[in-house]
């Protein structure tokens, strides 16, 4: 592996000013395939003040749009170069499968490849005067030094969502990318140090969110947070960044329903269904882990799942046949354990999974199988909490109205699917489901130029498309008088 290994502060690669390290785990196997910097607030520090004097200094605000938007580009060119080795970075560091990897590389490249187009396309408007004589204009200029937090699911695709467009539009930035998966976010960075992206401008901190991120959060000399992640860290971030009013830009999850009406095409919503969770073994924050069943067709949309799960192959990602890779750590496995367990409490009906696989070459990685509970209810803390696995709970419905009231019955608000045949059916459900994204016939659909983020306790702000650059801009009111004269009040 080819790997600095190192942070990247002000241009240069370094090791964390404490000399502390990290090991970095393959979920398959649980073997060390890398050592990275333990940054703590000393490095989180210097980072900032490298990001704070680059944009103060104004060389990478004031370059031309056009000339950012070309760094950009280069940048997703890079990306495309390189794709075979951050497919295998990121399927080592998170277990998922390579295929899924390199469709990741695909989606990250289009992520800058959209936002370097964008650049210089934000130029501003004019607007009508009351005043004779005078122009009136609306300016979009950079918010300043950005903190952004990744979680280690998506450690590359989250990073690019926000690289991108803060780059674009000229801030400066400091990256924390989780501490258990930031391979591909070093890799990345040394494509930006290739692709002319000057020191100071983008920095990567390495460490734990409540070091780092905490100073991120909580320093006066960051204008924006953008943080992906659970509501508890988010929460955090929100009192801390009351400090200096810093802006936010947060995705906190979801338990996002996935509605089913009898007149759907029933094998295409059941592989959908499939499709919508297993995934990264459910490690997806759009995960449609909440199935509302139409109740006439519910006994047999569930006998269906079954059948499927029963022959998922789970192993490495490195093998082509395997469909679902591992959790990523113990300590993750373990809170899917606990919530199971819960499940079974609250009187759910465990209908296939709910343990660790008995497969021998698959006990030193941190596999779960497959997980579907019926006979669910929205009281239960099953299908309230996020559990961030491979587990789905199934709830029943009998009228339109009763689905939607099930779906919103949550305080997250990320994402929802609805499948029917009957469009004006889809229609006024959509128009009562309160997410920031719903599916008609499809789900975990996603593309660069449409805006991805929540309503509710999913969030604040969107990422992607063009909204997601407007949370990296402020916006000016220049007003120039061209014939001033006394006003004559005193």
């Amino acid at each position: 592996m080819n790997l600095k290994q190192q942070q990247y502060i002000n241009g240069k690669w370094v090791d964390a000013l404490s000399g502390n390290t990290r090991e970095i785990i393959n979920p398959f196997n649980q073997e060390v395939i890398a050592a990275v910097p333990e940054g703590d607030e000393a490095d989180t520090k210097a980072a900032i003040a490298a990001a704070r004097k680059a944009f103060d200094n104004g060389e990478w605000s004031e370059t031309p749009a056009t000339e950012r938007g070309a760094i950009v580009r280069k940048i997703a060119e890079l990306i495309e170069r390189d794709k075979e080795e951050l497919a295998r970075l990121e399927s080592l560091d998170t277990g998922k499968t390579v295929e899924e990897s390199r469709g990741d590389m695909d989606d990250i490249a289009g992520v800058f490849r959209y936002y370097a187009e964008l650049a210089d396309k934000n130029g501003g408007e004019l607007i009508d005067s009351p005043v004779p004589n005078s122009i009136s204009r609306v300016v979009h200029e950079p918010v300043g030094v950005c903190g952004q937090i990744t979680p280690w699911n998506y450690p590359l695709l989250q990073a690019s969502w926000k690289l991108a467009p803060a780059l674009a539009t000229g801030n400066t930035l400091i990256m924390k990318p989780s501490e258990i998966t930031p391979l591909t976010t070093i890799k990345v960075f040394e494509l930006m140090e290739e692709a002319g992206v000057p020191a100071g401008v983008a920095n990567l901190v390495l460490g734990a969110g409540s070091t780092v991120g905490a100073e991120l959060s909580s320093n006066v000399d960051v204008d924006l947070i953008s943080f992906t992640g659970g509501i508890v860290t988010g929460k955090k971030i929100m009192q801390a960044a009351s400090a200096n009013v810093k802006k936010l830009a947060l995705e906190l999850g979801g338990k996002n329903p996935n509605i089913i009406f009898a007149d759907a095409d029933f094998e295409t919503a059941v592989d959908q269904a499939l499709n919508g969770v297993f995934f990264h073994a459910g490690q997806i924050c759009s995960a449609g882990t909440r199935l509302i069943v139409e109740e006439s067709i519910h006994d047999e949309f569930v006998s269906a799942l079954v059948e499927r799960v029963k022959k998922f192959k789970l192993g490495s990602g490195f093998d082509e046949d395997t469909q679902m890779g591992p959790l990523i750590s113990a300590e993750h496995r373990a809170k899917v354990e606990e919530y199971v367990e819960t499940g079974i409490k609250e009187g759910a009906t465990l209908a296939v999974g709910g343990s660790r696989p008995e497969d021998p070459e698959l006990q030193n990685g941190f596999f779960y199988l497959p997980t579907i509970f019926t006979d669910c209810t929205t009281d239960m803390s099953i299908v309230q909490d996020e559990a961030f696995g491979p587990v789905i709970t199934v709830e029943k419905f009998r009228e339109e109205e009763e689905a939607v009231k099930l779906a919103n019955d949550s305080v997250y608000g990320l994402a929802g699917g609805v499948w029917t045949n009957d469009i004006p059916k889809a229609e006024r459900c959509v128009k009562k489901m309160r997410m920031g994204t719903v599916w008609i016939n499809d789900f975990n659909l996603y593309f660069p130029h449409a805006p991805w983020g929540g309503f509710k306790q999913s969030g604040i702000g969107r990422e992607l498309g063009k909204l997601g650059i407007e949370e990296y801009t402020e916006t000016k009111h220049i007003f120039q008088n061209l014939k001033p004269e006394p006003v004559n009040w005193f």
